[in-house]
């Protein structure tokens, strides 16, 4: 029996050493829009700190943008209800020990400029998928051309035969 026991601690201790291992988290956060355009590189700046002092080490970043929000959010600051309809986004992708993950999420709850933040396990590779649009004239934005559609040049115009359209939806009906 005791090769079995010795067996079963040693998968225990690799599971302590995967625990302890610094994983890669993300975390995207919400900034107030209250905040003036030199504050918020102070609070990007902040936030990189706060990584790096709980022993993280920062993979990758974006500076927060402001951007309009889907819907208005509510914060409480100082037992004043804010209600704020666009936000600065940002996000970073760091190292860090998973027992220190809680220590930053608590940090991050008690800090007055994060409207709302996530923190994700993720990987240490770009998964941002890159958006193909193409702008027209009009400023409305549509797919690119080519991907499982043709183009048809402007100012080329197919008849409309009535009786063609007509029995096309007869025989859908009656399929």
């Amino acid at each position: 029996m005791e090769p079995m026991q010795e067996t079963k601690n040693k998968a225990s201790d690799n599971d302590e050493a995967i625990e302890t291992d610094p994983r890669v988290y993300e975390v995207g956060y919400l900034l107030v829009p209250t905040i003036s355009e030199e504050d918020v590189s102070v609070q990007y700046g902040n936030l990189k700190n706060l990584v790096s002092t709980l022993g993280g080490q920062v993979i990758s970043d974006e500076m927060p943008v402001m951007i309009p929000l889907a819907y208005p959010m509510l914060k409480v600051v100082s037992n004043v209800r804010n209600k704020f309809d666009k936000a600065y986004f940002g996000w970073t992708k760091f190292y860090l020990d998973p027992k220190q993950a809680a220590t930053l999420k608590k940090k991050l709850d008690q800090d007055p400029n994060i409207i709302r933040f996530l923190i994700i396990k993720t990987v240490k590779e770009n998964t941002i998928a890159s958006k193909r649009f193409v702008q027209r004239e009009g400023g409305i934005r549509r797919k690119a051309p080519g991907v499982g559609e043709t183009k048809k040049e402007e100012g080329e115009a197919t008849p409309i035969n009535k009786e063609e359209i007509d029995k096309e939806i007869d025989a859908l009906v009656e399929a």
